[in-house]
C-alpha cells in the first residue's frame, strides 16, 4: 500500500512538472521572446489578417502562384500525394503541370520549367519557391496588372531582393516566401 501511495503522488507530481509547469513556461518564454512566430508568424495590415508566412495558399493571376499543393493548402489534413517515382499517375500529373505552367505563363513551350513548380511538398503547405519559378512568372503579373516598362523593372527588382538564402548559408537552396512576396507586389 505504501508503495502505491508514494507511486500515485510521484505521477501526481510529475503531471504537474510535465504537464502544466513545464508547457506554461515554455509557452511563456516563447511568448515574450518570439510573439510574431508564436502568433502564428500572421501578415496583414490594420488588425486584417491575409494569411500567414507559413502556410501557402491560391492565389489569383494577378500573383505570384507558389508551388503546387496536394491537399490544396488545407492545413487539416496537410500532407502530400504519397505517389512514387515509378508512379505512371504522378509522371501524367507533372506533364500536365508542365503544359498548365507555361500555358498559364504565357512562356514558350520548350521553357524549362523549375521543379518546384511541378512536385508539391511534402506537407503541402510551402509557401516557397525558388527565384527562377517566380521569375518566370513576371511576364504574367505584369501583363495582368498592365505594368509599364519601369514597374515591371520594380517587379524584377522585388524578386530579387526577397531571395532568402540558405539556411545556415549552406542548407537549402535560395527561395522566396510566396505570401511575403505578395504582400510586397501589393504595395508596388
Amino acid at each position: 500500500m505504501k508503495t502505491i501511495i508514494i507511486s500515485v503522488k510521484l505521477l501526481l507530481v510529475m503531471t504537474l512538472i510535465t504537464g502544466i509547469i513545464y508547457p506554461l513556461i515554455i509557452f511563456g518564454t516563447g511568448r515574450l521572446l518570439f510573439p510574431f512566430k508564436t502568433s502564428g508568424s500572421l501578415i496583414g495590415e490594420n488588425g486584417r489578417y491575409t494569411g500567414s508566412e507559413l502556410i501557402g495558399r491560391n492565389y489569383d493571376s494577378s500573383y505570384f502562384n507558389p508551388r503546387p499543393s496536394a491537399v490544396n493548402y488545407n492545413p487539416l489534413p496537410s500532407g502530400g500525394s504519397n505517389l512514387g517515382p515509378t508512379s505512371r499517375q504522378l509522371k501524367n500529373n507533372i506533364d500536365s503541370l508542365r503544359r498548365a505552367y507555361i500555358m498559364y505563363n504565357g512562356l514558350d513551350s520548350g521553357t524549362v520549367v523549375p521543379p518546384d513548380a511541378l512536385f508539391s511538398s511534402g506537407s503541402g503547405l510551402d509557401p516557397h519557391i525558388s527565384p527562377e519559378n517566380a521569375l518566370l512568372q513576371c511576364g504574367r503579373i505584369a501583363a495582368t496588372r498592365k505594368f509599364n516598362d519601369d514597374k515591371k523593372n520594380k517587379l524584377v527588382e522585388l524578386i530579387h531582393s526577397s531571395v532568402e538564402k540558405p539556411q545556415f548559408g549552406f542548407l537549402g537552396e535560395p527561395v522566396i516566401n510566396v505570401v511575403k512576396l505578395n504582400a510586397a507586389l501589393d504595395k508596388l
